[in-house]
């Protein structure tokens, strides 16, 4: 087998029982790196202080993970503009901090025969975003409501 030193060079290609003395005599480990090369690679080193190196890069890694998460504005059909303004401007913070947005136009009653109002404040919310989002799902009905969904754009 190929053994490779505490310091990181090859010390050669030695017997199981060497391997094993030489990780005794440094007071650590023999371990195994890559079992199906020919001949097996192993490496001496504290397997103790190993796990907690990786442990602690895989914390890490989630550490700086981003979590994405959906937020919801919720739009009717007869929104006044002032309305209109103050939720689009809540929907550009949500959007540059990185979240997907849900936009939802809720229909009650006969607002349900005007589909076509609820459409067109939809693609105006597209419209005023556009340059820092994009449409990830279309608008479609979902009972009594039409759900957009929008996504940061990637610069």
């Amino acid at each position: 087998m190929r053994v490779i030193g505490t310091d990181g060079n090859q010390v050669g290609v030695v017997s199981l029982e060497e391997a094993n003395d030489l990780a005794d005599n440094e007071g650590l480990d023999l371990v195994e790196i890559s079992p199906n090369a020919d001949p097996p690679v192993c490496r001496v080193l504290d397997y103790g202080k190993y796990l907690y190196n990786e442990s602690k890069q895989r914390h890490e890694a989630r550490r700086k993970q981003k979590q994405i998460t959906v937020k919801e504005i919720k739009f009717r059909p007869g929104t006044d503009v002032s309305d209109y303004e103050v939720k689009l401007k809540k929907l550009r913070e949500f959007l540059e901090a990185g979240n997907k947005t849900k936009v939802t136009m809720r229909f009650r009653g006969r607002e349900m025969v005007h589909k076509e109002l609820g459409l067109a404040m939809l693609k105006q919310v597209e419209k005023d975003l556009e340059e820092i989002a994009s449409v990830e799902h279309a608008p479609t009905m979902e009972g009594r409501q039409m759900v957009m969904v929008m996504g940061p754009r990637r610069h």
